[in-house]
């Protein structure tokens, strides 16, 4: 079923239908251009929340980078990014192959439409013109027939009348025969213009016309196809976006699923560990030395007139302070602050050779190894730090991690520089076999900038590695004296070991005996009233649970201990957030291991 068959006399409607179908056309493309605009608008907001959100610092420089959470984050936004992306994606498809191509289709369709329904009423008109020149020809014939009629009839009139003239009644015979001629030819001439009339009447309704209202019906049906072809083209543009889309909410949920924070907590130790040790117990300050004088004033001692050196031999120590930017200064000796060391303060009762007051050197001792309370704003250090080259303003732990970066880098610049230098002495000897490449001498300055380069770079990573040493050194240290003070060994020491009043005693040993007759033995009976509280001598603790070696470890610095992979060890001491973990083995031992290399199971 065609429209030049079925609908050959609904030429208005067809005209009206067309021109909807059109219409809807360029609806569709409105349609579909805003549509575009959306995800344009879309995606754009898209970014600039990403942009927003983003971190503002370079990487390199953000300590926060390093945590999975801010990296699960930036990953996230950077999913985000992409997934606007493809929403860009997707407008500039629906732009260029719906709303352009269709926009173009429909101008088409507009021009071949009009040049269609143009040949139709020019048909229309010709067969109108047809039936106009057709009712001409017949009024004619009309108008001639009755002419022709009363001509007739005057010249029979006359005929009979016994009054006309021959002259007039022959007149009148000729005037009905010119009518009657007339008559015949406009006959003849309505005649021939029915029979084209008609002839041209079958050809507008049969073929002109229907053949026009196929072609109207053929091009109506390719607009309606390619409709709908641009209606496919809206989903087809989602359609090729959804795998990456895909991939982009895979990627959002790895992000989700990349938060780990036990290792989050693993890298707030590593950016600020210090590498400090801790600070130790803060020492007995005696106050009561006015009333516990004797009445001599060369003598100082404890009421029952024997001197009292705990506190003054516990300087000797190493004490260092962890929240200064270095380490705490040792408390000047007696010998700086009286000159000689008296033999009062050595072994026995005050000397009468001693110059100066006792209780006078007491109170500068006093002053000088007076404690300073922890305070962790000086943890962060001041606003005004001087940044060195050698990064000493930071805390051992980092000092070292930077240092080793620094190392790092002046390695790796180092490689390049050499590599290089090879490359430019292999250019070297291709110019020389060859001399039409280049000129050998060109190179000659490079080379030589490169060699300076090597030279400095070679100077700076021995002064690195020089550096770092000494920072591994200062942090080993530091771990010694933590692990030290911390382990609980099972059985102490029966004898302390030596101090520096020991070549003291041995140089007063005769001002002592004169001055003193009291027997040796009875030192450890006298209990001093500030006697300070040893932290070193407790009873070992029973295990709190139960941990097994993943790797091997050989503990070869002080207060650590070996063990093998796979063994099982007593856990004596969980981590205080320093890495160790001190641990007893079964063959006996007891020290510190890295915590890293331990699956711990508590009781």
């Amino acid at each position: 079923m065609d429209w030049g068959t079925e609908l050959w006399d609904q030429f208005e409607v067809l005209e009206r239908h067309t021109q909807w179908g059109l219409d809807l056309l360029d609806k569709y493309v409105k349609f579909v251009k805003e549509r575009a605009e959306v995800e344009q608008a879309y995606a754009k907001q898209l970014r600039s929340l990403v942009k927003k959100y983003l971190p503002k610092r370079p990487t390199k420089d953000d300590p926060e980078v390093k945590f999975s959470q801010q990296q699960s984050f930036v990953q996230l936004l950077q999913e985000v990014n992409d997934f606007a992306g493809q929403r860009e994606l997707v407008a500039e498809s629906l732009g260029i192959r719906v709303c352009l191509e269709l926009a173009k289709y429909s101008q088409e369709m507009k021009q071949e439409r009009k040049m269609h329904f143009q040949e139709g009423r020019r048909a229309q008109q010709q067969l109108e013109n047809g039936f106009k020149q057709l009712e001409t020809s017949k009024r004619k014939f009309e108008r001639d027939c009755r002419e022709a009629e009363k001509a007739a009839h005057t010249a029979e009139r006359l005929d009979q009348d016994i009054n006309a003239t021959k002259a007039d009644v022959e007149k009148a015979k000729q005037q009905a025969h010119l009518r009657n001629h007339m008559a015949e030819e406009s006959k003849n001439e309505y005649a021939a213009q029915l029979q084209r009339f008609n002839r041209d009447q079958a050809h507008f309704y049969f073929s002109q016309m229907p053949q026009i209202f196929d072609k109207l019906q053929d091009m109506d049906e390719r607009r309606a196809t390619r409709l709908g072809a641009g209606y496919g083209l809206l989903a087809e543009a989602e359609l090729q976006v959804v795998p990456i889309i895909g991939k982009c909410l895979e990627g959002m949920k790895v992000a989700a699923e990349s938060v780990d924070a036990k290792n989050d907590s693993q890298v707030l130790i590593e950016l600020h560990k210090s590498g400090f040790a801790r600070p130790g117990d803060l020492e007995f300050e005696d106050f009561s030395q006015v009333m516990n004088r004797v009445p001599s004033d060369s003598s100082l001692g404890t009421p029952d007139g024997r001197p009292e050196l705990r506190a003054a031999s516990s300087r000797s120590r190493a004490k260092r302070w962890p929240f200064g930017k270095k380490n705490k200064p040792r408390p000047p000796s007696l010998s700086l602050l009286g000159g000689h060391l008296p033999s009062t303060l050595s072994d026995g009762p005050p000397s009468p050779r001693s110059g100066r007051d006792p209780l006078a050197i007491l109170s500068e001792i006093s002053k000088a190894v007076k404690p300073r309370l922890a305070s962790f704003r000086s943890l962060r250090g001041g606003r005004g730090t001087v940044v060195t080259e050698d990064f000493s303003h930071l805390p051992p732990e980092q000092q070292r991690k930077r240092l080793q970066q620094q190392l790092e880098e002046r390695n790796r610049e180092l490689q390049k520089e050499e590599d290089q230098r090879e490359a430019l002495k292999k250019m070297k000897d291709v110019y020389e076999k060859t001399p039409q490449m280049g000129d050998p001498a060109s190179l000659e300055p490079r080379i030589a900038e490169t060699l300076g380069n090597i030279e400095r770079l070679k100077l700076e990573v021995q002064k690195y590695e020089a550096w770092l040493a000494e920072a591994e050194s200062r942090v080993l240290s530091n771990r010694g004296d933590s692990l030290s003070r911390h382990s609980r060994p099972p059985d102490p020491p029966a004898t302390a070991p030596p101090d520096s009043s020991s070549s003291s005693n041995n140089s007063g040993s005769q001002d002592n005996k004169e001055s003193s007759e009291e027997p040796p033995s009875e030192e450890g009976q006298d209990t001093p009233i500030y006697t300070e509280f040893d932290e070193d001598f407790e009873e070992p603790a029973s295990p709190i649970g139960q941990c097994v070696a993943i790797y091997q470890f050989e503990g070869s610095s002080e207060g650590t201990i070996s063990m093998s992979e796979g063994e099982d060890l007593s856990l004596m001491e969980e981590d205080k957030g320093d890495g160790w973990t001190r641990v007893r083995r079964k063959q006996g031992g007891e020290g510190y291991v890295p915590t890293s290399y331990l699956r711990v199971t508590l009781n």
